[in-house]
C-alpha cells in the first residue's frame, strides 16, 4: 500500500514535539487520539523514546497508518488499534499521557465531549493531555484563514467546524481535567494542555 502522506503534518511535527518535550516528561504510555496518516506517532515515538506511543484512529484509516508503522519498526511503537471516540469501551484503559491533532473541528461536537469524556477515564492522575489544531479565541476567528477553512468545513458537514477555546475549557473542567496551558504554533493552530 502506498503510504498516506500529510504536508502539514510534516511542517508542525517539531514544534508540536518541542511542546511535547515539556510535558510529557516521565515514561510512560501515550494514547493518541487520531493518528490519521500515523507520521506524528512515528516522528514523536522517535524523539522520545522514553514513551510508550500507542496510536488509534477509525478503523477505515489503521491500514495506512500501519504502512508508516511497519517501515519505521520503532519498539516503543504500538497499534494502530480502532477507535470511535463514542464507543463505551476504548482499547487504551491507563494512559500517562493524551494526544491528538487535528481531530476537534472534523468530529461533532457531541464526538469532541465523547473524546474529553474518554480520555478523562483513561488518564491516570497526574497525567496530561495535548490537543492541537485551530480554535477560535473566546468566539473569535484568529485568521482569515481560519474563517475560510471553517466554512469549507461546514460546507461538507454542518456538525464540523473551528471549535471555541473557551468551550473546550468549560469541557474539560466538566470531565474533571484542569487547562494548564496554551501555546500559539505557527499556521495560527495552537497547543493545548489539560491536566488531571
Amino acid at each position: 500500500m502506498l503510504q498516506p502522506y500529510s504536508e502539514a503534518c510534516e511542517r508542525n511535527k517539531e514544534p508540536i514535539l518541542g511542546v511535547l518535550r515539556s510535558w510529557f516528561l516521565r515514561k510512560g504510555v501515550v494514547l493518541e487520539i487520531g493518528a490519521g496518516t500515523g507520521q506524528h506517532a512515528v516522528h514523536f515515538a522517535a524523539n522520545l523514546p522514553h514513551l510508550e506511543w500507542t496510536s488509534t484512529d477509525r478503523e477505515e484509516n489503521l491500514e495506512g497508518i500501519r504502512s508508516w508503522f511497519e517501515a519505521a519498526a520503532l519498539p516503543n511503537l504500538h497499534g494502530p488499534l480502532a477507535l470511535d471516540v463514542r464507543q463505551e469501551i476504548w482499547p487504551v484503559r491507563e494512559a500517562l499521557y493524551a494526544f491528538s491533532a487535528n481531530t476537534g473541528h472534523i468530529m461533532s461536537w457531541r464526538e469532541v465531549e465523547a473524546m474529553f469524556a474518554g480520555v478523562s477515564v483513561a488518564l491516570e492522575p497526574g497525567g496530561c493531555f495535548c490537543l492541537y489544531g485551530p480554535f477560535n479565541r473566546n468566539g473569535q476567528f484568529t485568521s482569515d484563514s481560519n474563517r475560510v477553512f471553517d466554512e469549507s468545513l461546514r460546507a461538507r458537514n454542518p456538525e464540523m467546524g473551528i471549535r471555541d477555546d473557551q468551550a473546550l475549557l468549560a469541557l474539560g473542567s466538566r470531565c474533571e481535567l484542569k487547562f494548564a496551558a496554551d501555546y500559539s504554533l505557527p499556521a495560527k493552530n495552537r497547543l493545548l494542555v489539560w491536566t488531571k
